[in-house]
């Protein structure tokens, strides 16, 4: 444990963006399974919907350096490129 007075308010504020990093890490993944149960329910509409969306938050997240700047851009890229196998298909 901390004995100095800084210190202290360092654990504070690190317990606070874990908190906030672990809840936006949550909803994105939320997020990415919602597209992946429209794509597997062939509903093309909403997955490409879902599929804008996912690319907003995982962006906004990287920017904020929740996640890192090339794991967004590989997840949008992995979704993109599902989306438009499974529209191929159909």
């Amino acid at each position: 444990m901390a004995n100095i007075k800084s210190a202290k308010k360092r654990i504070n504020v690190i317990n606070k963006k874990t908190l906030v990093n672990r809840r936006v890490k949550n909803n994105l993944k939320a997020i990415i399974k919602n597209f992946n149960k429209a794509l597997a329910a062939k509903d093309f509409d909403a997955a490409k919907e879902k599929l804008g969306l996912a690319e907003k938050k995982l962006m906004q997240a990287a920017a904020k350096k929740t996640i890192h700047k090339n794991a967004a851009s590989r997840k949008v890229s992995r979704m993109t490129k599902a989306f438009n196998k499974a529209k191929a298909e159909e």
